[in-house]
């Protein structure tokens, strides 16, 4: 248990700092969607269409391993408490697979993610999920992950990607940082002013190509986040282990102790009591 804490230490260093290296680009990229709604119609693009059915595909991103504490039974209910009966499932970890099975859940397709997380490799489900979408076969897509606050503290989340809603757009994403309260809580609010960028060929053209770049982004900071939660909690639950199994070991060498004085005062006795008959 010593070893897997030190191994899930330097693993969520890895992790935390792959996810605190996009923020940036998510702040920068939200800014410039923002300017191309504001000059554009964006209501007319697939991807921002609100529907009024509700047929709604979940993405669960869990892990691949255990031992990481509730981490995935925490997820799981999340999950439980904000889907339908009737919703369909894409799975990221074998965690999240397994329970959805054993639950007899409508499981469409599962995708494997090693460790560190690529861009390259999340931008297949980006497709998947876009196409379902596009094709109206689900008017609603969203995903469960853990957002990883600090090394102390996950918590399960799940959010709407599809549709994006304009209003997402002008703020920063919850699992976006470990920043304070204040910071969190600070929205971009768009300039009344004219546009200060020059879109070519047009806005409208730029718009259909950031858009689904911006989804494979944001599920793609949905992973690094959730990668981030379980080695924390993975090495807090090691840590947690390693600490009970020490002090399981002092009370047992001191019940061992106990014991081996008292057959030690014994056979002083014994020995004792057999000299004194021969005297």
């Amino acid at each position: 248990t010593k070893a897997m804490e030190l191994v899930a230490a330097s693993k969520m260093k890895k992790a935390q700092n792959q996810a605190l290296a996009g923020r940036d680009y998510a702040q920068v990229i939200n800014r410039v969607l923002v300017n191309l709604t504001d000059v554009s119609e964006p209501e007319s693009h697939p991807l921002l269409e609100v529907r009024e059915g509700d047929r709604e595909l979940v993405v669960v991103i869990s892990t691949d391993k255990g031992l990481c504490g509730g981490l995935n039974t925490n997820l799981m209910r999340a999950v439980s408490d904000a889907s339908k009966e009737e919703s369909s499932y894409v799975t990221v970890g074998r965690k999240g697979r397994g329970t959805l099975a054993r639950g007899k859940k409508d499981l469409l397709a599962d995708f494997p993610v090693k460790d560190p997380v690529s861009f390259s490799e999340v931008k297949p489900i980006a497709k998947f999920i876009t196409e379902k979408f596009e094709s109206g076969e689900y008017d609603r897509i969203k995903v469960a992950f853990t957002n990883f606050i600090n090394t102390m503290r996950q918590e399960p989340y799940v959010a709407t990607l599809l549709p994006i809603k304009a209003v997402q757009l002008t703020g920063k994403r919850e699992y976006e940082g470990m920043e304070s309260e204040d910071e969190m809580s600070e929205v971009y609010v768009p300039s009344t002013r004219s546009a200060v960028y020059t879109y070519e060929p047009g806005a409208s053209a730029v718009l259909d190509k950031i858009l689904p770049h911006y989804l494979n982004y944001q599920l793609y900071q949905m992973v690094l986040e959730a990668r981030a939660s379980e080695h924390s909690a993975r090495m807090v639950a090691m840590k947690s282990a390693t600490d009970n199994a020490d002090g399981m070991i002092k009370d047992l060498t001191l019940e061992y102790n106990k014991v081996r004085q008292a057959a030690i005062t014994g056979e002083l006795l014994e020995i004792t009591t057999a000299q004194m008959a021969l005297e």
